[in-house]
């Protein structure tokens, strides 16, 4: 069959690697299906944090896949003010003519805006030059930067029903938070292997205070159970040396700095247990692998999307959520041992359940074909 008129759509958004590199994957399965047709670019940031060298997941993951990636300046208003707080408004007027620049010379068919400060420069010049818009919404609340752009945005999708503050917008569409394929076909666990491994993270880029809660705990976990800790590039030292410390027992003890979002399933697969932010991607991974979860969300001041994620996956049954201004590491240490004991329950509670997010890519770039027709 002969292929459709190639399509070009332009990727944006910031905390969204594993949700855009569904998608990416989705769209290439398309192509090769020899029914469409698309030529996919990628718009960011190259530094995950303000003020830091640390690359992002996407500017590092998606050029691999063949995607055509430009990055822009983008500023962002920070909720407390810094060093970097002048310096990083500074930069939004650049973005912005960095946006108008890049849109003008891509000339997509279609934009899908996954979210972030990076993402509104190049909503913004895709609605100047009249390119329709759909964003993705991934948590149980929604940014500001996507608050914004859903003024401009021909579709909102979103993936729960509880994604609300856009109102009651004849907009939004229920699609689900799109995984990677690798992840959507990760199977039941069928026992907790003996010793149980326990897997910590928080989110691409780390958790220094989880992993300052960790740190009191680490050698008495590894009496009774193998760890891998993704520390993020901010703690790599502090691991290093937490490492050493532990002579014989650190061979228990393997730290990374950051995860390939392709080998990630591998991890999961590993994992009896998992420790945990809770941003909307981990949750979605922790429910569709049903690894029994200790989500320990950002507080409310910090976030607000995180605790309502956590609920989440509590009232589906895979996660106990602990609120971080009230823990210890002793007490995280109690919860740990419980969920270990709770194991087998928690697992079949859930092991006939099915995440709608399995789909989501596919619904999501339905959707994208339908705006584009």
């Amino acid at each position: 069959m002969k292929k459709e008129k190639v399509n070009k759509i332009l990727l944006t958004g910031g905390h969204a690697a594993t949700t855009a590199l569904a998608v990416v994957e989705e769209l290439i399965r398309r192509n090769a299906s020899e029914k469409s047709n698309w030529d996919i670019f990628w718009v960011g940031v190259t530094s995950a944090i303000e003020g830091k060298k640390v690359k992002t997941l996407e500017s590092e993951a998606l050029p691999r896949m063949g995607i055509k990636d430009y990055s822009i300046v983008a500023g962002r208003l920070q909720r407390k003010f810094t060093r970097y707080t002048i310096p990083s408004l500074a930069k939004i007027p650049v973005g912005m003519f960095q946006a108008i620049k890049i849109v003008g010379k891509i000339k997509p068919d279609v934009v899908l805006s996954f979210g972030g400060y990076a993402s509104f420069p190049i909503v913004l010049a895709a609605y100047l030059r009249k390119v329709p818009i759909i964003i993705h919404e991934q948590t149980c609340g929604a940014g500001r930067a996507n608050r914004w752009a859903s003024k401009f945005a021909k579709k909102i999708a979103l993936a729960r029903k509880g994604s609300t503050p856009f109102g009651d917008s004849g907009k939004c569409v229920i699609v689900g938070n799109p995984v990677l394929t690798q992840i959507a076909e990760i199977k039941t666990p069928k026992v907790k292997r003996d010793p149980a491994t326990i897997y910590i993270v928080g989110g691409s880029r780390g958790s220094v205070p989880l992993n300052e809660l960790m740190k009191d705990i680490i050698k008495k976990l590894l009496n009774d159970y193998i760890i891998i800790h993704n520390t993020g590039s901010l703690w790599k030292d502090e691991s290093k040396k937490l490492k050493e410390s532990l002579g014989k027992l650190g061979e228990r003890y393997e730290t990374v700095e950051r995860i390939d979002p392709m080998q990630l399933d591998g991890v999961y697969k590993r994992a009896d247990i998992i420790i945990s932010r809770a941003g909307a991607n981990t949750v979605s991974e922790i429910m569709i692998a049903k690894r029994p979860a200790i989500l320990i969300p950002l507080p409310m001041s910090a976030s607000y999307d995180q605790p309502a994620n956590a609920r989440r996956a509590q009232e589906y049954g895979i996660a106990k959520v602990l609120i971080q201004d009230e823990l210890t590491p002793k007490v995280l240490l109690e919860e740990i041992k419980k969920l270990d004991r709770d194991w087998n329950e928690m697992v079949a509670k859930v092991a006939k359940k099915k995440s709608p997010d399995i789909i989501a890519s596919k619904k999501l770039v339905d959707l994208i074909e339908g705006v584009v027709r």
